[in-house]
């Protein structure tokens, strides 16, 4: 019987996977949790036993009568991401930070299935878990489609909406070639190059895109990012996260949200496109769209202070 027929790109990819495979000693093995928890804990940091056997990494920081607000980060971040607007608004607001599940130092079984629907339950279920009943979601990239998806499911807690270079606008990028990760995550061979590799030259390009400053891209962001890719299980869970929302998702979706929303969003950002911010705002009724020339996909990290005031803005002028 013939062999299938497979493409270059296939056949590339099953012949480098082939040479890493060789090379899985060079760095690129798990790092236990104990391990991570004495490097990125702080005393700040919280755990949190779930159903499905999750052990769930939070903060909840800041003002304890204040206005609360849920963070929720993109794609292979964690927490982290959200510290330079803690510090600039914990005076005002209750901060509640969580690493998804696959991220950070929080723990999943090999059983769990990452999705956006889930993901934003998740964050509706720590709320609620911490007395919380009223808040304003917040989500950076993959975090942003999990925040619009949360003021879809769970509208009747959500306060407010802000989306920071949201991912999940159903928009044709066909034209965009996709960084090397998420090209190499389409293809089976691709995902099994990426579960033996030792991810830190593609984390480094990927940090400079994404910040576009790259004096904020240092050596100890770099290791923050390729320890947490490392740890038990996270790379399974990364590469087989499902980001679409399990109901099909048109622009008449987004013209369903009546939560008061605002929309931030880099010019120079090189993975999500300023014009899928520009539509989240024309499709959701009453949003507010605030632009930021030369900034990349992370102004809560690239540009904090103004990008934090524009926060505080949107939410003073929340209703009670």
């Amino acid at each position: 019987m013939p062999s299938p027929r497979r493409t270059p790109l296939a056949l590339a990819l099953m012949a480098l996977a082939g040479l890493l495979n060789a090379c899985v000693g060079l760095g690129a093995g798990d790092i236990p949790y104990a391990t991570l928890d004495a490097r990125y804990a702080t005393p700040r940091s919280q755990f949190a036993d779930l159903p499905d056997g999750l052990r769930l990494h939070y903060r909840d920081q800041g003002r304890r009568d204040g206005p609360v607000l849920v963070m929720v980060h993109g794609f292979s971040a964690s927490l982290e991401a959200w510290e330079p607007w803690v510090t600039r608004l914990s005076a005002d607001y209750r901060i509640i930070t969580l690493d998804l599940p696959g991220h950070g130092l929080t723990e999943a079984p090999a059983s769990y299935r990452p999705s956006i629907d889930g993901y934003a339950d998740l964050a509706d279920a720590l709320a609620g878990r911490l007395g919380v009943t009223s808040y304003v979601i917040v989500g950076n990239s993959m975090g942003g489609a999990v925040a619009w998806d949360d003021a879809l499911r769970h509208a009747s807690h959500v306060r407010g909406l802000v989306l920071v270079d949201a991912a999940g606008w159903p928009g044709d990028h066909t034209g965009r070639p996709p960084p090397l990760v998420f090209g190499l995550m389409r293809s089976a061979p691709g995902r099994a190059v990426l579960r033996h590799i030792d991810t830190r030259p593609m984390a480094t390009s990927g940090l400079k895109s994404a910040y576009v400053d790259h004096t904020l891209v240092t050596p100890a962001l770099i290791d923050r990012y390729v320890d947490f890719s490392r740890a038990p299980g996270h790379r399974d869970l990364l590469l087989r996260i499902q980001t679409r929302s399990a109901t099909p998702v048109t622009a008449a979706t987004f013209r369903a949200i009546a939560t008061p929303t605002l929309v931030l969003h880099g010019e120079a950002d090189a993975l999500i496109p300023l014009a899928d911010g520009k539509a989240f705002a024309a499709a959701i009724p009453g949003a507010r769209l605030v632009t930021y020339p030369g900034v990349g996909h992370v102004p809560m990290e690239q540009i904090p202070d103004r990008s934090a005031a524009d926060l505080q803005i949107f939410l003073t002028g929340l209703p009670r």
